[in-house]
């Protein structure tokens, strides 16, 4: 008998149940909603984050960790793609999706917060093991600890490409936005590498929670009582929620006398009511209303006014949102679901009009950051069409003397300039008109008449807006 068969085995360890932490299951079914069924996080994360609470898993730590490993792996996607294709042996695309997320989840945490590492890694290779199985935690478990040598700033000197030979590739990888995006961004900002800094990573910070008074229902200072209020920067409707602010928790929103409303959303609808006009102003439009924030504020002030608001919303369960929105509005207003390009008004019927059109809603990539991922550059081409069809609707719906707003939530030449310039050269009976005035106190609105919001300048999304006026 040999030395070897002589000695005691070892006893095997006892398997052992892996630990179910539900704040990281949570954001992972959160992370496979986002991929499976292209969803948005914004949409899918709060009814997980109700019914977990109501199931009393969740204290409001919990749902702030939940929603930062959501947001923030959403954000980092492209960066943490990078770490992860440098520390696995095949092709990211190789790497089953399921699989991915938890990795992308677990460097979130080595890189992108102040959770100690075996915390991260522990956490990890346990959530791999409930959703993934043994097997694959292994996999998890290797990759992440490759991971751990190193931190963020070491990782990108590693996977970003020098500045100097690729500067919007260097940019895409450090500040996880997709390269043809960067480009974008760069080309409607201008100016050199400190400003699309600067604003790729506002786009990547979590944004204010920013609500609307609405004029008539209720007040700035009535809102301002609420806990962790401060006023607007711009907007005299407007109060921002301090970090950890529940708008849920304000009774105005719950009574729908204010609403959630980025700033730079009020600030379109505030540009269209200031236009000075000669003659009648009784009825507004707003052609393209869902699901309803622009159309709520534009109705409240026309009501002060004696106006009437028609909006109109091409897909039935979006003019529904708008109904919701406008219910309880002091003054006259009408909800009809009707194709902006078809319309069913006689033209020439308004005074003023609200056209803010369907677009890639590069924008609002601080609150919708999986967006950036979908989006592709073909998808401009397929909105270029319906952006000029609805904003010649809108020339032709508005009265001689009245006002076009012409709005996106997209800074891209291609969704802004590009189709106001081509409109307006069909339209020799329209001239643009200087926006900058109509919002005083707003600072860095360039060289008008347009203007162009940032989230690094302004602290709003990155609205468009052009006012016109119909001349003949």
């Amino acid at each position: 008998m040999s030395e070897q068969s002589r000695r005691p085995r070892r006893p095997a360890k006892p398997y052992r149940r892996p630990q179910k932490d539900p704040v990281r299951i949570l954001a992972f079914e959160a992370l496979r909603a986002v991929d499976e069924r292209d969803a948005y996080a914004n949409l899918v994360l709060p009814p997980l984050l109700r019914k977990a609470r109501e199931k009393g898993d969740f204290d409001a730590r919990d749902a702030a960790l939940a929603t930062e490993l959501v947001y923030g792996t959403l954000r980092r996607q492209g960066t943490y793609d990078a770490v992860i294709a440098a520390c696995v042996d095949r092709p990211l695309r190789e790497v089953d999706p399921p699989v991915l997320d938890v990795l992308s989840l677990g460097v979130h945490q080595l890189l992108g917060t102040r959770i100690p590492t075996h915390a991260a890694v522990s956490a990890s290779v346990e959530l791999a093991r409930v959703v993934l199985g043994d097997g694959r935690a292994k996999f998890v478990n290797a990759v992440l600890r490759k991971v751990a040598q190193d931190d963020l700033d070491g990782w990108l000197e590693k996977v970003a490409p020098p500045y100097d030979e690729d500067p919007e590739d260097h940019l895409a990888v450090v500040h996880s936005h997709p390269r043809w995006v960067v480009s974008a961004l760069w080309d409607s900002l201008g100016g050199g590498r400190a400003g699309i800094e600067n604003l790729l990573e506002a786009d990547n910070e979590r944004p204010e929670v920013t609500l609307v008074a609405r004029p008539g229902r209720a007040t700035a200072e009535e809102l301002l009582r609420e806990d962790a209020a401060v006023p607007g920067r711009w907007s005299p409707y407007a109060v921002r929620l301090a970090e950890g602010g529940e708008p849920g928790a304000v009774e105005a929103v719950r009574e729908g006398r204010a609403g959630v409303q980025d700033e730079g959303s009020q600030l379109v609808a505030l540009a269209l009511a200031n236009a000075p006009l000669d003659g009648s102003d009784t009825m507004w439009l707003d052609g393209c209303a869902g699901p309803g924030g622009k159309a709520a504020l534009l109705a409240a002030l026309a009501a002060e006014r004696g106006a009437m608001l028609l909006a109109s919303e091409k897909q039935p369960h979006r003019a529904g949102l708008v109904g919701k929105a406008l219910h309880g509005n002091p003054g006259p207003y009408q909800v009809i679901a009707a194709d902006g390009t078809r319309p069913p008004w006689r033209p020439g019927t308004f005074d003023r009009v609200l056209m803010d059109v369907p677009c890639t809603g590069l924008g609002a990539l601080r609150r919708r950051p999986e967006a950036r991922w979908r989006r592709r550059p073909e998808d401009l081409d397929n909105f270029a069409p319906l952006q000029r069809a609805l904003l010649r609707t809108a020339l032709d719906s508005v009265r001689v003397g009245g006002v076009v707003c012409y709005a996106t939530c997209s800074p891209h030449l291609a969704e802004t300039r590009a189709v106001v310039a081509d409109v307006l050269k069909q339209h020799p009976g329209a001239e643009l008109i200087d926006a900058r005035p109509l919002l005083p106190g707003v600072p860095a609105l360039g060289e008008g008449p347009d203007v162009q919001l940032w989230p690094h300048v302004h602290g709003t999304d990155a609205m468009y807006l052009a006012l016109v006026r119909r001349t003949g």
